[in-house]
């Protein structure tokens, strides 16, 4: 078996494991993937600051989020089909990412249901939640994530309408469904991907699944999905959902100062800067060009989190130091998951951690304090 030393390692494996479909799903942006580029492309740009001598031993890259001591500023971010990807994927990214003392938050188009995974891990996790057109299913899911025990809610917001993967497009991962040949020979070259697939807990949108009418398969939910992004959505849905919701609510995707301004009026607990993985507005700023001045306009009115593009735990120090208090990765777990199941997703969280104790030691720092002033552009 190949050495694993760093998560483009995971990406390689995960390339050869997952059927195309589903690989191009998780690693492509939107449109010309400008933003996608932007987001890893930019943070290259940024430096870290070599200190010695300045005593690092007692170290440690514990913070707290939301009022709760975590093992590294780090969570799993919501990302949609991890179920596909491997099969209970989102059980398994739970299960280790509370082994490792973190969040990890549950997609509303995941695979596994919130009642699937809430039945194999022993924690409260994250719930992501789409405001759809139909308001009377988004009460019914905020509903369930109560009963399942979830004490965060995180609403994303910068989906009105689904901006355009050309590679979902060319694999027949589109609304209809219409797999190409060459996407149903590259799954039956994928044996083990497919055996594991007859043995998963579901093949459906788990949290879709039996609560609407004519749900079936993938294609007609794909298809109901695709219809409920709704554009009429603004703060007052925010609102409205936080009426609904007792617990800790985290709004992601904010890229704007102005944006941020708002949302300090409005009775939430975090903001995510995000771009969706450069899989919405191409041409868009990355993160990690907006977080810095976002942090400077919210002050300490509410926690940022921050995602896009980091892959290994000095990108993750990067972040913190322009204000982050918690950084959300997707891809990178995903790519563990697709590589190697569970164990992946463990060596995914083990590398950037052991990236990130390793940068801290290097630039002399102790504790993961905002704007610490270890890294320039």
């Amino acid at each position: 078996m190949a050495v694993i030393a760093n998560i483009e390692d995971l990406r390689k494996r995960a390339r050869r494991r997952v059927p195309r479909l589903f690989f191009d799903y998780v690693a492509s942006g939107s449109y010309d993937e400008k933003t996608l580029r932007a987001n890893r492309d930019d943070l290259d740009t940024i430096t870290l600051q070599q200190r010695v001598l300045v005593g690092v031993e007692g170290r440690t890259t514990k913070t707290t989020v939301l009022g709760e001591e975590i093992a590294m500023p780090v969570a799993l971010a919501p990302t949609g089909l991890a179920g596909m990807v491997y099969p209970d994927g989102e059980i398994h990214g739970c299960r280790e990412a509370q082994r490792f003392g973190i969040p990890y938050t549950l997609s509303t188009v995941s695979i596994c249901s919130l009642e699937d995974v809430a039945a194999e891990v022993g924690k409260p996790f994250w719930f992501q939640l789409y405001v759809m057109r139909d308001r009377g299913f988004v009460a019914s899911l905020i509903e369930r994530a109560k009963q399942v025990g979830c004490r965060t809610l995180v609403l994303t917001v910068d989906l009105p309408i689904q901006g355009q993967r050309h590679a979902d497009i060319r694999n027949g991962l589109s609304v209809p469904f219409r797999p190409r040949l060459g996407t149903l020979l590259d799954i039956a070259a994928k044996p083990r991907w497919a055996l594991g697939m007859l043995r998963a807990k579901r093949r459906n949108f788990g949290n879709l699944e039996g609560r609407i009418e004519a749900m079936e398969n993938m294609k007609s939910m794909a298809e109901w999905v695709s219809k409920q992004f709704d554009p009429t959505i603004t703060w007052d849905d925010v609102d409205w959902i936080r009426s609904q919701w007792d617990g800790k609510l985290v709004v992601k995707g904010i890229l704007s100062r102005e944006d941020a301004r708002i949302a300090t009026q409005h009775a939430i607990d975090a903001i995510v800067v995000s771009n969706h993985g450069g899989r919405q507005l191409d041409g868009a700023m990355s993160s990690v060009r907006a977080l810095a001045e976002i942090v400077d306009r919210v002050g300490d009115d509410i926690e940022v989190y921050v995602d896009g593009g980091v892959r290994s735990g000095g990108d993750v120090l990067k972040m913190i130091d322009r204000g982050a208090r918690c950084v959300l990765i997707g891809r990178a777990w995903l790519y563990g998951l697709g590589a190697m199941g569970a164990q992946g997703v463990r060596k995914a969280l083990e590398i950037i951690h052991k990236e990130l104790d390793a940068a801290m030691a290097l630039s002399g720092t102790v504790k993961l304090d905002r704007r610490s002033g270890n890294s320039g552009s």
